[in-house]
């Protein structure tokens, strides 16, 4: 069991590329990572990683060895879910990757737990494309468009981005009938937390013929809650998700703004290794997850 741990740390730490991260998809602190894999390359006689203080990087010897582990965890996987096909009631453990998206998911998942308390959960929350494959994941939810032959997919659903504001702020400062007047504004931004880029508003005739509208950076937030709750104080122009608005919108927080110019919508799908047999517990997540979570979003 000793020696199955281990690769499962050598794995998750080359696929996150840190002591930090694969620590963080196992559970495990740092030093815990650090000393399992210098046990392991102790019990096999070679360096199988390069490591500076950010970062550590696989060795050549490294590089087969992964690919090794990869096949021998992919067999002992191969051989659970035989053994949990083999069961008409799904049980096991699901290794999920879900959205940043101001909790929409989560009402899903908790309903997903109360209906098979035999299946654990393994979720993964964040703003980056998780690699399904590479990081062993059994299902992912995500937005936008999907280019990967080697997934299967399920359309959950579409979203709009919207500018809002607080009523009693548009009142003060006046309400925005042109993208050109954004300029006047206290604008609200979002980051995303891992890439460190800001989410760029979807708003059409920003560029003008003197280029792009600078948009003030009033504020800038790496949390989508953080941003509707300073846009309900009345601190400025935000841009979010049409679901996470709802609420505000129907009780009056909040009051869209420079509807005619929004361009994008985004759509969510939920996808799945197609190398993978298809087990009880994976389709039972994927038929739970198509069948409600369309009640989160808008339309």
């Amino acid at each position: 069991m000793d020696k199955l741990s281990g690769l499962e740390v050598f794995v998750q730490t080359a696929v996150a590329g840190s002591f930090v991260g694969a620590g963080r998809a196992l559970g495990l602190t740092p030093s815990a990572v650090s000393k399992s894999i210098s046990r392991l390359e102790e019990r096999v006689g070679v360096r199988l990683f390069q490591r500076s203080t950010r970062s550590v990087k696989l060795t050549s010897e490294g590089q087969v060895f992964l690919e090794r582990c990869r096949r021998i965890i992919g067999e002992i996987d191969l051989a659970e879910n035989e053994l949990s096909a083999m069961s008409d009631k799904p049980r096991g453990r699901l290794k999920i990757g879900l959205p940043l998206a101001g909790g929409l998911p989560l009402p899903v998942i908790s309903a997903f737990m109360q209906t098979y308390p035999d299946i654990e959960l393994d979720l993964d929350i964040t703003d980056r494309v998780s690699d399904v494959i590479g990081e062993g994941l059994d299902a992912v939810i995500r937005g936008g468009e999907l280019n990967d032959s080697r997934l299967m997919s399920k359309r959950l659903g579409s979203f709009r981005l919207h500018l809002v504001a607080a009523p009693a702020y548009l009142a003060e400062r006046g309400e925005p009938t042109k993208p050109a007047d954004l300029a006047q504004h206290a604008c609200l931004h979002y980051r995303y937390p891992t890439s460190g880029k800001l989410e760029p508003w979807p708003v059409r005739h920003l560029r003008t013929a003197a280029g792009e509208l600078a948009l003030p950076m009033t504020m800038v937030v790496s949390s989508l809650e953080a941003l509707l709750y300073l846009a309900q104080a009345g601190r400025g122009i935000t841009c979010l998700p049409d679901f996470s608005i709802k609420e505000a919108l129907a009780g009056g927080q909040l009051k869209t703004v420079l509807d005619r110019y929004m361009t994008r919508s985004t759509t969510f799908w939920i996808l799945w290794p197609s190398s993978k047999q298809m087990t009880p517990k994976v389709r039972a997540f994927v038929d739970f997850v198509a069948a409600r979570f369309k009640y989160g979003l808008v339309a």
